[in-house]
């Protein structure tokens, strides 16, 4: 039997000060984590650079897979982006060249219109899989606030990326 999505695209968050997951990190790669001993997906792709760590989100979530025992074989990184249009960029090469077509795009609910708009514009026909929302506090909020100020700007800077690489 196989897999019903070629690829979980597991999208970054924030790393602490000691080099732990965030609560969103630990969320999203537990999410893919159970995807994968679900035989739901086949891979996961760990998408994400050094933000605010020196550690990149990638290894972050490579290390709590392979606690969890995903096996390396299951594993792809991709280290490189610092924003979810590079999430995008850089994730689709590496989808091209294994001809994936069936993608899912795990990250925070607030998170994943802009995800998904994102990835689709980059031409990669993603489906989303929100993780669950923890409960409402004031940093959740400043979340949703963030994700409506950057779907405003999000389109001119994604045909401004496109332009540049001649699509």
């Amino acid at each position: 039997m196989s897999a019903d999505f070629d690829v979980a695209v597991i999208l970054g968050a924030a790393i602490l000060r000691t080099g732990e997951p965030s609560p969103a990190l630990l969320r999203r790669i537990g999410a893919g984590v159970s995807l994968i001993h679900q035989g739901r997906v086949g891979h996961l792709l760990l998408s994400g650079g050094a933000v605010r760590h020196s550690n990149t989100e990638a290894s972050v979530m490579h290390r709590e897979a392979t606690a969890a025992g995903v096996p390396e074989t299951s594993l792809l990184i991709e280290d490189q982006s610092l924003t979810t249009l590079d999430n995008a960029r850089f994730c689709g090469p590496i989808i091209r060249a294994r001809g994936w077509s069936r993608l899912l795009l795990v990250t925070d609910g607030y998170h994943l219109p802009r995800a998904l708009y994102t990835f689709r514009r980059f031409g990669l026909p993603a489906t989303g899989w929100a993780v669950p929302a923890p409960p409402w506090n004031l940093a959740l909020i400043a979340a949703h606030i963030r994700e409506m100020a950057a779907f405003c700007v999000y389109p001119r800077r994604i045909d401004r990326v496109l332009r540049t690489a001649g699509r």
